[in-house]
């Protein structure tokens, strides 16, 4: 099968997948700019804020404010993407990107953004008296002669609200000023997930934006869902081998057909809609591609589905000693007793006790400083935690502590439990003993 050859191009089908692989992994990795998908208001908008200032030289400053996933880097990407294939910007528009969570505080950012206009032979040895004539110099030296030459500068902040915590928020004041000031052209876009970043900016800086706003809030159908799943699992045109495109889209079309992966994505619809799981998802199933299986069946995504949705804390419990079991079953049982309140270790060593004693042929006997290193070890994996308040002089057999564990969780570790004694197994179901 790996030796077939196809009709369009000498690649084997080993290659094809090969293919596949990376060109699927990379739109899903780093979400590549598709199609706008019912955003083609916000796409709109802000392809004519930017065509102003990378075309006639206008000064704009614009928030794109959404949940994260909601696509707000995918859809600046994919604006600038359009942008870029006209000559006339792709010759002069520059572009600066700065992350909140990179760029910590306004220093940093002054050195990124002249590596990024490469300007650090211009600037050399210069000592500036403050930020503003530093970054006013930034923007001279890419004067070409007069006003009307000088190359326009889009500043992408992503993670903006970040910015407003610098120090006199001093990057975002002299960069709205430039725009207010019209002396560069330039456009300032910030990307943030928080609806209240506005509150955070000072009077001098909230006097010198423009107030613009893009919000982004998926609201889109599962119809719509379903077109943007299929959009982002065929391959382009341009795929070496046509042959082999044309049978994986048919392939992926006859999957939003079927009802098994309508359902997988209907349950991941309603849990979230952005973007960004739905490529995790894409993803697991994309990994069951291989050459002996070169498409995607709907098992794959039901599998996919499980393996996204899985419970981290459950598939801890599984790797836990029989005594550690134990120890989470006799927290069960005192949950059930006192109605959920806390509980320390005495109380659950004196219920373990009791189940030791009425099985004595099953179970080994432990020390009691064996049980109490047990349960330090549940408590590092996060299974217990102690109650908020509690006084640090307390002997740590007497803290006071509470599970974070429900029934569900238990129970369906001790169904996957490899070889789990019998007597601990009915001990778990018994309600209360």
């Amino acid at each position: 099968m790996s030796k077939r050859k196809t009709k369009d191009s000498s690649l084997s089908l080993g290659e094809c997948i090969a293919e596949v692989h990376m060109i699927l992994r990379t739109r899903f990795c780093h979400h590549l700019p598709g199609k706008p998908f019912g955003v083609e208001t916000q796409y709109k908008n802000l392809m004519d804020l930017l065509k102003q200032t990378a075309i006639h030289g206008e000064s704009n400053s614009l928030l794109i404010v959404g949940p994260r996933g909601a696509g707000k880097t995918m859809l600046l990407k994919s604006v600038l993407k359009e942008l870029k294939e006209m000559k006339q910007v792709d010759e002069n528009l520059l572009q600066v990107h700065l992350n909140g969570l990179l760029q910590t505080d306004d220093k940093i950012a002054l050195k990124e953004i002249t590596r990024q206009l490469q300007l650090e032979n211009v600037v050399g040895d210069k000592v500036f008296g403050s930020f503003a004539e530093n970054l006013a110099f930034l923007l001279e030296a890419l004067k070409k002669g007069n006003r009307t030459s000088t190359r326009p500068v889009l500043f992408i902040l992503d993670e903006f609200d970040l910015f407003a915590h610098h120090k006199n928020q001093t990057l975002l004041y002299n960069l709205l000023d430039i725009a207010q000031a019209a002396q560069t052209p330039v456009a300032i876009v910030g990307l943030t997930c928080r609806l209240d970043v506005l509150e955070l900016l000072e009077k001098r800086v909230k006097s010198r934006f423009s107030h613009r706003q893009i919000h982004l809030l998926n609201a889109f159908s599962f119809r719509q869902y379903m077109e943007v799943f299929q959009q982002q699992f065929s391959l382009p045109k341009e795929f070496p081998d046509r042959t082999f495109a044309q049978e994986w889209n048919q392939n992926i079309e006859s999957l939003c057909k079927n009802k098994t992966v309508v359902d997988v994505l209907q349950k991941h619809f309603s849990s979230s809609k952005d973007f960004r799981s739905l490529h995790m998802l894409l993803m697991f199933a994309l990994s069951h591609v291989t050459i002996s299986k070169p498409s995607i069946q709907s098992m794959d995504l039901l599998d996919a589905s499980r393996l996204y949705t899985m419970d981290s804390k459950a598939n801890i419990l599984h790797g836990l000693s029989v005594l550690e079991l134990c120890l989470i079953i006799a927290m069960k049982h005192l949950n059930s007793i006192y109605e959920g309140q806390p509980f320390n270790f005495e109380m659950v060593y004196n219920e373990f006790q009791k189940f030791v004693q009425r099985k004595t042929n099953s179970m080994h006997y432990f020390e009691k400083s064996v049980v109490l290193k047990a349960f330090e070890h549940l408590h590092q994996l996060e299974f217990i935690k102690p109650m908020e308040g509690a006084s640090v002089r307390t002997q740590k057999e007497y803290q006071l502590v509470k599970l974070l564990l429900d029934n569900s969780q238990i129970m369906d570790a001790l169904q996957k439990y490899p070889k789990c004694p019998t007597d601990v197994h009915l001990w778990a179901t018994s309600a209360l003993e």
